[in-house]
């Protein structure tokens, strides 16, 4: 029986063309049905059956080791000299040889063995995997550099060809150093929640690794420590630092009842805390998981350079046969010397820069958002971000606290403690922020409501809900909504309380049976205080028009849109009306992206070209609603988000131009006959590190990006 799909870790890749001459191989084996490399994680997930020694052996030509997913890999460092050996020992011959080309001439019988000696040992890995290529018409860039130099050898310029594969043997070094470089974004989440962990067992504490944790085991966290698992504070209290998890490093007082994350660290209480999550499923192993998943899925530009790869690399390999042949055959030019120009076409063609241009920029941008509290699920959501031209945002949760507060009560029709406490039976079956309000309201003026039986409970989407207490049906909802169903309109007077309420930001929820309404409550939710700051830099960004969309009233919306300077405002919309307006906006704007709690927003979010959701602190339904998640609830994060995107974006274009580019001028160098197999080499390797280097920057955005305040997009 087939399994459906194993993923793995590969330790060894040193180029994206490696990465991608592996998944070729894995495709090619008996039992596997199809193959994905994740180059920027490090991953290979396989469709079929394959051992690890099958998968080593379809690896061997970069000597890659294969491991299970959840394996945990102890670092191995090797001392220099025996990491780099071969390069090191393939040195020694070449400087010698050159030495000896100095003493005794370039054609001497001690340099041409020593540059020789030099290319084998430095090269055979190389000649390995490029024969291999070229028997089986895969023209890489392993295939190209084989070619080259043995051609160099036939010609007889050995010291070109020796030089050649020590340039190319540092430029592999240097790639898979920069690389690495962009993985730690990665590995630094990876190493951030404990080994193990302190748990009450047996009436006495004992240290126990993560992965024997089960859920409800007690831990036992020191002031200093970090906590290892997901759980809930049992007895305690703590400032706990969440930065690992939301971004932010100001910390967060937590006491019994609070939730507390895998990799959060406990600053100055001793808390025990009660494990509901195996170390598998914990909110930084899924945002691991996430991040590894984005960083291998192909942007939109990464998908058009892997296309254009594949044509570009047979195209190359035609010019260089041109070049050779050519001048030669048609105007009686040196045979021995347009060779040697075709031979550094082909070094100079390498498609390496060109390919490693998107990927790199996607893996470091992804991973350094990760770090500062925002979870990008994609690299097609990282270029649609750093496009976006209009925003959306939900009002309770996202503008506001979401935590709202009764401000007001009048009591219509009946005692105030019995309709209130037959409200806060009702709302007690919500969720609700408005819910929670009231539910909270209750218990701070001592009102009981939990004698009361509620049944027959059911919620109208984005109006209220209906309800049976001891017998008798309720509803609870706005004032049209109330109207509706007791048939009759409400007095002026209590129209005029209602209108004064809502004017001032205040949210009114109606209370009534089937004949009359009972209480007028008004409950108020304060903006965000930094959202005013948000709604401001986001202008300055350029963004072309910003909405708030909110199943509110009109007057309570207009009141907070007022507040935080929200120019356009749409509200008492039920969810299908926030899809129709994204849909509007979208005809318009084409880039839109929605903002909400990522629950009652789900299908604007889904409509929306990005959606963003509210992280709640890491909860399940942010992580997996939205193309983005900003894991601390933390509204600044989003011009911080649109101002990385554009710059991954701008350095992706960047790294295409001067790739193409710097190809087209050392080609250029043909003509006259200048282009050289070292300066080829240096095109090539240069290339490859000037845009890996430069897509390393992106790990210095958050710091650069407090510089800048107008950055229009392209």
């Amino acid at each position: 029986m087939v399994k459906e799909k194993t993923v793995y870790r590969v330790r060894g890749f040193t180029c994206a063309n490696c990465a991608k001459t592996f998944e070729t191989n894995v495709k090619n084996l008996q039992g596997v049905k199809d193959a994905e490399v994740n180059f920027g994680a490090s991953k290979i997930t396989v469709y079929g059956e394959a051992s690890i020694q099958e998968l080593e052996k379809a690896g061997a030509f970069e000597n890659l080791k294969i491991y299970p997913e959840n394996e945990k890999l102890e670092e191995q460092k090797e001392p220099f000299w025996k990491r780099y050996r071969v390069t090191i020992l393939s040195a020694i011959f070449l400087f010698i040889g050159w030495g000896c080309s100095f003493l005794f001439g370039d054609h001497s019988l001690l340099t041409v063995f020593s540059f020789l000696i030099s290319i084998l040992i430095g090269g055979w890995g190389l000649f390995k995997t490029g024969f291999k290529n070229l028997f089986h018409l895969q023209f890489d860039m392993k295939t190209l550099m084989t070619i080259a130099i043995i051609g160099a050898a036939i010609i007889g310029e050995w010291k070109e060809g020796a030089t050649v594969v020590m340039l190319f043997a540092i430029s592999e070094a240097l790639e898979a150093y920069s690389m690495d470089r962009a993985r730690n974004s990665i590995k630094s989440l990876m190493d951030i929640a404990p080994k193990e962990a302190l748990v009450f067992r047996g009436n006495k504490e004992k240290s126990v690794k993560v992965e024997d944790i089960r859920v409800d085991d007690i831990l036992i966290v020191k002031p200093g420590e970090k906590i290892a698992m997901d759980g809930v504070i049992i007895n305690g209290s703590s400032f706990v630092n969440q930065s690992a998890i939301t971004g932010e490093s100001i910390p967060v007082m937590k006491t019994a009842g609070d939730e507390v994350f895998a990799g959060t660290l406990n600053e100055d209480g001793l808390v025990k805390v009660k494990v509901t999550k195996t170390v598998e499923d914990t909110t930084l192993a899924k945002i691991i998981h996430l991040v590894e998943e984005a960083q291998g899925e192909r942007a939109p530009s990464q998908a058009f350079i892997d296309k254009f790869a594949k044509y570009y690399t047979p195209v190359i390999m035609l010019i260089a046969l041109l070049v050779a042949t050519i001048p030669p055959l048609l105007f009686d030019a040196d045979w021995k010397t347009w060779i040697y120009q075709g031979l550094a076409v082909l070094v100079v063609g390498c498609p390496c820069a060109l390919v490693i241009s998107t990927p790199v920029a996607v893996v470091t941008a992804i991973g350094n958002a990760a770090r500062n509290g925002v979870l990008i699920k994609g690299g097609i959501h990282l270029e649609q971000t750093g496009k976006l031209q209009a925003i959306a945002f939900d009002k309770t949760g996202t503008l506001t606290n979401g935590t709202p507060v009764v401000t007001d009560v009048d009591s219509v029709s009946e005692a105030f403690e019995d309709g209130f406490a037959i409200l806060a039976a009702i709302e007690n079956q919500s969720h609700h922020p408005l819910a929670k309000a009231v539910v909270q309201y209750a218990q701070d003026q001592n009102i009981s409501y939990s004698h009361l039986d509620v049944a027959d409970l059911t919620s109208i989407t984005g109006k209220g809900m209906k309800a049976t207490v001891n017998g008798e049906t309720y509803v609870v909802g706005s004032p049209n909504f109330i109207e509706e169903e007791i048939g009759e309109r409400l007095p002026k007077t209590w129209k005029q309380s209602i209108m004064e309420k809502q004017a001032h930001g205040n949210t009114v929820v109606l209370l009534a049976n089937k004949k009359k309404v009972l209480l007028i409550v008004a409950i108020s939710d304060k903006p965000r205080k930094n959202s005013r700051h948000v709604i401001e830099q986001l202008n300055r960004l350029g963004i072309k028009k910003i909405w708030m969309l909110t199943g509110d009233n009109e007057n309570t919306a207009n009141a907070i849109a007022k507040q935080i300077g929200v120019p356009h405002v749409k509200a008492e919309l039920l969810p299908e009306g926030k899809v129709e307006n994204i849909k509007k906006l979208r005809n318009k704007y084409e880039k839109v992206a929605m903002i909400g709690d990522g629950v009652n927003d789900a299908p604007a979010l889904a409509a929306a070209t990005v959606g963003i959701a509210m992280g709640a602190s890491g909860t399940d339904t942010a992580l997996e609603t939205a193309d983005i998640a900003l894991m601390g609830d933390d509204l600044k994060k989003i011009p911080f988000m649109i101002r990385l995107s554009r710059k991954a974006l701008a350095v992706i274009k960047q790294n295409v131009a001067f790739s193409i580019g710097i190809k087209l001028l050392a080609l250029l160098l043909v003509v006259p006959g200048w282009l050289t197999l070292w300066l080829a080499i240096f095109a090539d390797m240069g290339a490859t590190l000037l845009v890996t280097l430069n897509a390393l920057r992106l790990l210095r955005v958050k710091e650069e990006l407090e510089r800048y305040t107008v950055i229009l997009p392209s």
